[in-house]
């Protein structure tokens, strides 16, 4: 591991960061734009250095999208409703309309059944999908596992719709339920069961008209984890981990019935004002429907089982050398325990909660950046835990016994 700190990000050899008018003006541009392009390009040195030891994130860097850059010249704003053009000719609707076809028939909707639209990302798309719950039913309650996104508990915030500390359904009855249903977890990549969840719902006594599912899928978008075909409302996935992009992009889709009285026509933009956003990134629509025509389904499949391959590798790896490690069903998240270098975590941009990290295997990660980390975190544990001085934490409450490899538990 290079010793370096990243914790205060990029930092420029050229100059500081800072924008300073200059003193004069005799040949500012020239001299601005010679200096700019030396701080883009260290900044570009960074970022590919960076590229090479991302481990911890939901983020796929295995795409090809050079095709595209001519493009990155154009403004485009997909204003409005995806489904409405605009006076604002410079969008890409209909490409757009496409990708949204095929997210549609991906999960068994039918192409007049649904509505949707291409999200800068998780969060709005879990934002949308919750204001719709709440439209619907307005004096609802939202039911949500502690492990789901923290864009979701925002969200509660800002539309003020009840939490209850303990989710007892049957306690509730009287008012109808908002669901949040969690198709990969955060940290730990847990997936909700969403038959389980509405037989439960149906067995507490509430009708389909008094519930409302929203199914935060994340990157796990592909699988046959969910369908339309089940009483669903939304479904929201983050484009830029599941295909890989480099812009954040996410795609929500639900039920056209459910937008009847969500829409207000602008006339000065000469459409629907229907989405979170009003001014919409016209680049990431071409983007998506870029990466589905290369790799298509069976691609992304094979992608996709390569990451459960390499989870299991590194899971086994991790196990091997008697460090705490899990890896639930189906899963591309393995969590084991903190590592006590800051320095260590920033290097492999691991993400970490409480006495927890993880890392995500994502369609980039190859098995000898795998192969190097454990090499690196091995050396590393000898620093920390040799001397016995310090022993490594119990992690049996947060992965269970079986996958605490402790000294507590005699699992050595």
């Amino acid at each position: 591991m290079a010793s370096k700190n990243y914790y205060y990000g990029f930092q420029s050899k050229t100059k500081d960061l800072a924008l300073v008018e200059p003193h004069d003006e005799e040949c500012v541009v020239d001299r601005q734009r010679c200096l700019v392009t030396k701080i883009m390009s260290e900044f570009q040195e960074y970022l590919n250095e960076r590229s090479n030891h991302l481990l911890g994130y939901l983020s796929n860097l295995k795409y090809h999208l050079t095709d595209l850059s001519p493009l990155l010249i154009l403004l485009m704003n997909n204003v409005g409703d995806p489904f409405k053009q605009s006076n604002f000719g410079m969008h890409s609707k209909k490409i757009e309309v496409a990708v949204l076809d095929w997210f549609a028939q991906l999960w068994e909707i039918e192409k007049d059944e649904y509505w949707g639209y291409v999200t800068n990302g998780r969060t709005e798309g879990n934002l949308h999908g919750m204001l719709l719950g709440r439209n619907l039913l307005p004096d609802g309650i939202l039911y949500t596992s502690k492990e789901s996104h923290y864009s979701i508990f925002k969200g509660a915030r800002i539309y003020r719709i009840e939490l209850p500390l303990k989710e007892k359904l049957f306690l509730n009855k009287d008012k109808p339920a908002i669901i949040n249903l969690n198709i990969g977890t955060t940290f730990k990549g847990g997936v909700d069961n969403l038959d389980h969840v509405i037989k439960t719902l149906e067995e507490c006594g509430f009708s389909h008209d008094r519930f409302y599912v929203h199914c935060d899928a994340a990157s796990y978008g592909i699988g046959p984890l969910f369908s339309f075909k089940k009483p669903i409302g939304s479904v929201s996935v983050s484009a830029h981990k599941l295909l890989g992009s480099s812009m954040p992009c996410g795609v929500l889709i639900s039920r056209k019935i459910h937008m009847t009285n969500f829409s207000t026509n602008i006339e000065y933009i000469a459409t629907l004002d229907t989405t979170i956003s009003g001014s919409r990134n016209g680049h990431t629509p071409i983007f998506i429907w870029y990466s589905l025509n290369i790799k298509c389904r069976i691609g992304i499949q094979k992608e996709v089982n390569n990451c459960l391959t390499n989870a299991k590798y590194l899971r086994d790896g991790l196990s091997k050398a008697g460090i705490s490690a899990m890896l639930n069903e189906s899963s591309i998240v393995v969590v084991f325990e903190r590592p006590l270098d800051r320095e260590f975590i920033d290097y492999w941009q691991l993400s970490f909660l409480e006495k927890m990290a993880h890392v995500v295997l994502m369609p980039h990660v190859t098995i000898k950046m795998l192969d190097d980390f454990l090499s690196d975190l091995v050396q590393k544990r000898e620093i920390w835990y040799g001397s016995g001085e310090v022993q490594p934490v119990c992690l049996a409450l947060e992965i269970g016994v079986s996958n605490c490899d402790s000294s507590i538990h005699g699992n050595h």
